[in-house]
């Protein structure tokens, strides 16, 4: 295939950027159908309860095929899901100047679970197309990254469009959950170098006027109390193990928005976050007194705040309950630690070219950061620039999720307007 491309060489005066968009508007429709055959195919992290993106990543591979359009596949071992390994698929267009260096769209297949299903207007596993929109987990994160950048892809094998470096269309495992198997597993093996940049379409605002460029620390922390079992109307037999639990719980949370309590004009919410979220079960029968209670508290740190600060406050109040409640002990795990790195430079190539493609659409773009963790952190540790971008209405991890239909449309346009800024 890369001998294939002839003279359709790419530059930002010869390339017809509205000849291209009007392709990318007459797949509006292909695009929703893609969207809809693709969500009914569970994609759910194991670590979340599913059974992973296997099978999605399958159908990726098969719309591909269907194409002629060649990609690599590279295998993660995991023996957490049947089939052994997580899948990893990457489409290249080779550069017209240079071989070493390249601009990514990163996209993820997995999505977290569906939470309370009663909240759901509609079955999350049975995408539905009403009023311009489809609803259905994972439809908005980060399946729409995953059908815009595809349909990028095809107009471009279409059109034989070169730029001066590779274009490179990565459709990653395991983001939900730290990309252990995907993201991290591939700049082990050397596929990401210096002088790469990326775009990752995991976050934005309804009128795509927001480029995120930095993120917060994220830590989710695992506690769990041991104390000793006991009939609940012998309770001096035991040490009540959800008590203690409750009011550590309690203590943790308010000490440390007290005590990490700064702001930064450039995140939102502007400061740090640490909020109590997932509960375990501990005993089956309500006359029991639990010997071991388990929490989880997730916690969003602004880069300037280390880690290990946060974990030293958490470690000393450990200390004070395990000594002030005898016979008791507090154990931590890390269910995921990402700790921040410097932000991508607003000045940057890839950032500069994708906010004057967005002022292209009347939409005057600026540049921030968030607390939810993408990908994008895992490239600027490895000082590779990337920019978190796309148009959508926020609706991840929430009940009833969809993604708007003319996003996709305009997203997949405004990938072109950025690609025309890199001259062969």
């Amino acid at each position: 295939m890369q001998g294939s491309w002839g003279t359709k060489g790419l530059s930002r005066y010869a390339m017809d950027i509205k000849r291209l968009k009007a392709l990318i508007s007459e797949k509006k429709e292909q695009m929703a159908a893609d969207m809809m055959e693709m969500s009914r195919i569970p994609a759910v992290n194991p670590r979340m309860g599913g059974a992973g993106e296997y099978a999605r990543m399958q159908w990726i591979m098969r719309w591909f095929d269907k194409r002629q359009i060649p990609y690599e596949v590279y295998e993660v071992p995991d023996q957490h899901v049947k089939e052994g390994v997580r899948l990893n698929v990457v489409v290249t267009i080779p550069g017209a100047r240079t071989k070493d260096q390249s601009l990514w769209f990163i996209s993820h297949v997995d999505t977290v679970g569906p939470g309370d299903l009663d909240a759901w207007e509609t079955d999350p596993f049975t995408p539905v197309e009403k009023d311009g929109r489809i609803y259905g987990l994972g439809c908005e994160d980060n399946s729409q990254s995953v059908i815009t950048t595809m349909a990028a892809c095809e107009v471009l094998f279409a059109e034989q469009i070169q730029i001066d470096r590779n274009i490179r269309f990565y459709y990653a495992s395991d983001e939900e959950t730290g990309s252990e198997f995907g993201m991290k597993a591939l700049l082990l093996k050397g596929l990401f170098r210096p002088g790469d940049e990326a775009i990752v379409p995991d976050g934005g605002s309804p009128d795509g006027s927001f480029v995120e460029i930095a993120e917060k620390s994220q830590v989710w922390l695992k506690f769990t109390v041991n104390g000793k079992t006991a009939h609940a109307a012998m309770p001096h037999l035991g040490i009540n193990a959800c008590y203690i639990g409750m009011k550590f719980g309690v203590e943790l949370e308010d000490s440390l928005k007290a005590k990490f309590d700064r702001e930064d004009p450039m995140f939102h919410p502007p400061m740090s976050t640490f909020e109590l979220t997932q509960k375990f079960a501990n005993v089956e029968s309500p006359n029991v007194m639990p010997g071991k209670d388990s929490f989880c508290m997730d916690m969003r740190v602004l880069p300037d705040i280390p880690v290990d600060e946060v974990m030293g406050h958490i470690y000393g109040l450990i200390g004070k309950y395990e000594k002030q409640y005898a016979g008791i002990t507090i154990e931590t795990e890390f269910l995921t630690r990402t700790d921040a790195p410097a932000p991508t430079p607003p000045q940057s190539r890839v950032a500069v070219n994708l906010v004057e493609a967005i002022k292209e659409t009347g939409t005057e773009a600026y540049s921030g950061g968030i607390g939810g963790g993408t990908c994008g952190a895992v490239l600027r540790a490895k000082h590779i620039p990337a920019v978190i971008w796309a148009t959508l209405d926020d609706m991840c991890h929430t009940p009833n999720e969809y993604v708007v239909i003319d996003n996709m449309v305009r997203d997949a346009g405004i990938y072109l307007s950025v690609l025309s800024r890199y001259e062969p």
